[in-house]
């Protein structure tokens, strides 16, 4: 099963002139950079959403930053945003931008990433998630149904641009790899009612890359406000344990990369610490590379030359994978 371009750029026109026309209308959008496609995920509105009375914004991460530095709030139209690669491998990769459960940081965390791994070869998608406090039916699964659905989608896309419907991995930064986590290495269990033919497509990935990633929702080294944004200001044990992600690896996780730095003084760098041996006690492979400096959020653009060579060392991974 495959989308062609023209039902794409129906969906797509559909969906932003609902967008605009009512509840949920979007600021005007900033010019998509040079090479890069956005659609809809859903067809029509999102699940869930009869109670959502946000309005969608993107603006600039900072006052000086570059045009395409930008992040989203309240999200309404979740979507995915295409790079081509020039020369593909054959493999794609679904990006997830971070953002503490309560933004998507797109710019940082996703253009510039996508950059990066298209010129490697892959077709790259990059994830546009509803937040889980805007008064979706789904609450917290909220983004875990556009992560599914985001992997679907590009799975039914493979035949038409050209890779292997199998080698798609998924790398997800801070609150976003808290999501890249949750559609990787949890039981893969549908969030949502299947609506389409693209929900007969399967989930799992071949391989996860966790960057500086959000997993715990309980204890001293969970990140509050993600965990806030997520579940509340005070969760239940129970709950909390629910969606600290180290708590509940499966078996059948891929093969999972991970980077963050000591210093990290955001997100503790304990949460990727126990990712680790969470994976390891299900005998998942896993790299991990503790960065002596860089802080929060280095991206691409890295802020400390120590954890420049990440992208490098994620590719030697997926290679060695498959991927």
């Amino acid at each position: 099963m495959h989308i062609d371009r023209r039902t794409l750029l129906a969906a797509s026109v559909a969906a932003l002139s609902l967008h605009a026309s009512g509840c949920g209308a979007a600021t005007p959008a900033f010019p998509l950079p040079q090479g890069f496609t956005r659609f809809p995920i859903w067809p029509g509105k999102a699940p869930g959403g009869d109670a959502v009375t946000v309005i969608e914004k993107e603006a600039l991460r900072r006052p000086d930053s570059p045009p395409d530095d930008t992040y989203f709030e309240h999200v309404v139209t979740p979507t995915l945003t295409m790079l081509r690669p020039k020369k593909p491998n054959g493999a794609a990769m679904l990006l997830v931008p971070g953002g503490g459960y309560i933004r998507v940081a797109i710019g940082l965390e996703g253009y510039e990433i996508a950059r990066r791994f298209a010129a490697a070869g892959y077709t790259c998608f990059i994830l546009l998630y509803r937040l889980p406090a805007d008064g979706w039916t789904a609450g917290a699964e909220a983004p875990l149904q556009d992560a599914q659905r985001a992997l679907r989608t590009i799975r039914s896309m493979a035949p038409r641009e050209g890779f292997d419907p199998a080698r798609v991995g998924v790398i997800g930064f801070s609150a976003g790899g808290h999501l890249a986590a949750w559609l990787a290495t949890q039981d893969a269990k549908d969030s949502y009612q299947p609506i389409d033919a693209i929900d007969r497509q399967p989930l799992g990935v071949k391989i996860a890359g966790l960057m500086y990633p959000v997993i715990m929702m309980d204890g001293p080294f969970s990140h509050t406000g993600s965990r806030r944004q997520l579940l509340g200001e005070t969760p239940s044990p129970e709950r909390a344990k629910a969606y600290s992600l180290e708590q509940n690896v499966a078996a059948d996780a891929p093969p999972t990369f991970i980077a963050h730095a000591v210093d990290d003084k955001t997100v503790p760098v304990q949460n990727s610490i126990a990712m680790m041996l969470a994976l390891k006690r299900q005998n998942v492979p896993v790299e991990s590379h503790f960065f002596e400096a860089g802080g929060h959020g280095f991206g691409i653009g890295a802020k400390s030359a120590v954890t420049a060579a990440w992208p490098d060392l994620f590719l030697a991974f997926a290679g060695r994978h498959g991927v």
